[in-house]
């Protein structure tokens, strides 16, 4: 079920499928996640994801997620200090690998993405002036509610996403550790390999 959770999050952080035409109100960031969210649930039951079809589900990112994701402002909270000491190549790389290893991560569960899935939004704690919020939910699940907390902060452009929480762990810090542990033993060569690798690993059709 937490596997589960984690790519249900995942999936509607990445993969919104929102249509072009679609309006997304990126002024609101509880109405972001909101339209988001259900576009997601709409994308399953229209047609269903292949769980190994790479190459649709990065089709949607680039098309519809990325205007919405500040995926840098993630990569480098995950890197921590260590984002200062490497190279532009080596920052290119990692926010490369990072972003591949999460769509890997879920792509082989989507398939267990129910079309009715259910999802509320709890009342957000947050003042008008605020620049960071975070939008909570609840995931209806077949045994109780389990709540998966978005990140946003403001910018000139409008609201943008960059951290998530399922069951208690977000995942900047989660890979924060991991990143740091990895680059104490190799440094962030290292570190770049070990992405590639386990993304190498995760392709479709290789064990």
């Amino acid at each position: 079920m937490k596997k589960l959770l984690l790519v249900f999050a995942l999936f509607t952080w990445l993969v919104p499928g929102v249509p072009a035409q679609t309006a997304v109100d990126q002024s609101d960031p509880q109405a972001l996640i909101k339209t988001a969210t259900q576009q997601v649930l709409d994308e399953v039951r229209a047609k269903a994801i292949a769980p190994d079809d790479i190459a649709r589900i990065r089709d949607i990112v680039d098309r519809d997620i990325l205007p919405y994701v500040d995926f840098s402002r993630t990569t480098r909270l995950a890197m921590g200090p260590h984002w200062r000491t490497a190279t532009p190549e080596q920052q290119k790389r990692i926010a490369s690998e990072f972003q591949s290893l999460l769509i890997h991560l879920y792509s082989g569960a989507l398939a267990q993405l129910k079309p009715d899935q259910q999802i509320n939004y709890l009342p957000m704690r947050s003042s008008p002036g605020d620049t960071d919020v975070v939008v909570r939910t609840l995931a209806q699940t077949n045994s109780k509610p389990v709540e998966i907390d978005y990140r946003l902060y403001k910018t000139p452009q409008g609201w943008r996403l960059y951290d998530l929480n399922v069951l208690g762990a977000w995942l900047i810090q989660t890979y924060r550790q991991q990143f740091n542990e990895k680059i104490q033993e190799s440094g962030i060569d290292g570190l770049i390999q070990f992405l590639s690798a386990r993304n190498q690993e995760l392709v479709p059709g290789k064990s």
